[in-house]
């Protein structure tokens, strides 16, 4: 019996477990590969993808799901046997990234549409049946003197909006990715601010849309002060603020809220995911949907050498698990830095 959008969605924040963003495009892990001298080949990509998804206790205790690029989703194990099958064969759900990418928006200096609706409900049929069970799209919002805008806002809503009514067509569940960018200098409160109208566009989308929120994940950012602000929040402020801005606008019905890393270090993110979940009193289950902050260590610890692959696993093993114990509220610093085993 296959699986409704509803179980889907719940299952993949359920327990602790979380999501691998193993999606990044050919460009993006050329430049993660670049940084510790790998060349990026069909072939190492391929083998660090193998890598990560024969991690057995990794994948089978703490990943519910893994989000693949369209490169990935069609790849073999070096063995011959799929990706997406040794994800599945580890019980966790087979994911997929759709939207094209950000491009610069026609009138809105400085902020990006994300494009791909065309044609994305053959694409959708085409992933269902390559064995994707959920999918992801990714607006960027900017934060700088002059933006966002009403415009763009508005239109990367209801991009996402759209696409999430095609995914739920093709029995695919949406992860709805609205990424509030923390690349500038702005302070949290203006953080606050912006995501807080961003949410609200998306929802009221999502209900034009006609889209069952009890079949969708949310995948927002956390309310952050920018980089380069003077002021830093505290783990405490984070997680007050975060939790506070999503019990103002993400409707109960959403069953899963996966929170992205965007750009925190690997300690910071777990840190404070595990305080959102001490506070208590969510109406929807916490959990993570990490990319750099689940992948940066095992990269640097396999270095695309085969004789350090288990260290890579290890290190994966390791971030993995972190992740899993601040989602059930139970991640301290002392436990963070114990080696992996």
């Amino acid at each position: 019996m296959t699986a409704s959008l509803e179980e889907v969605a719940y299952k993949l924040a359920a327990g602790g477990k979380g999501i691998l963003a193993a999606d990044e495009s050919s460009s993006t892990i050329k430049r993660r590969f670049d940084a510790i001298g790998i060349e990026s080949t069909f072939e190492t990509r391929r083998d660090y993808r193998e890598m990560l998804f024969r991690s057995e206790e990794a994948m089978s205790q703490y990943i519910s799901g893994v989000i693949l690029f369209d490169e990935t989703i069609r790849q073999n194990a070096k063995d011959g046997t799929p990706l997406v099958k040794l994800i599945e064969d580890a019980g966790s759900i087979p994911g997929i990234k759709v939207d094209l990418g950000a491009r610069p928006q026609p009138g809105c200096p400085g902020e990006t549409i994300t494009e791909g609706l065309d044609g994305l409900g053959e694409r959708f049929k085409e992933y269902y049946d390559l064995g994707a069970r959920f999918a992801k799209w990714r607006a960027v919002i900017d934060i700088g003197s002059h933006i966002p805008s009403y415009t763009s806002i508005i239109a990367n809503a209801q991009a996402l909006a759209r696409y999430a009514a095609l995914a739920q067509a093709a029995d695919i569940v949406p992860i709805v990715e609205p990424e509030v960018l923390m690349d500038g200098d702005h302070d949290i409160d203006r953080c606050y601010e912006v995501t807080e109208w961003v949410l609200k566009e998306v929802f009221q989308q999502l209900f034009y849309a006609r889209v069952n929120l009890e079949g969708a994940v949310l995948k927002p950012n956390m309310v952050i002060a920018g980089k380069k602000s003077s002021r830093q929040a505290s783990v405490a402020e984070v997680a007050e603020k975060t939790v506070r801005l999503l019990k103002n606008t993400a409707p109960a019905a959403i069953p899963s809220v996966a929170f992205l890393s965007g750009g925190q270090s690997d300690e910071e993110a777990t840190a404070h995911l595990d305080a959102m979940i001490r506070g208590g009193g969510l109406p929807w289950n916490l959990t993570f949907s990490y990319g750099r902050a689940l992948q940066a260590a095992p990269q640097k610890a396999w270095s695309g050498k085969p004789e350090n692959v288990a260290a890579g696993q290890a290190a994966f093993t390791h971030r993995a698990k972190m992740n899993y114990l601040a989602a059930l509220g139970q991640w301290t610093p002392e436990i963070e830095a114990r080696k992996a085993a």
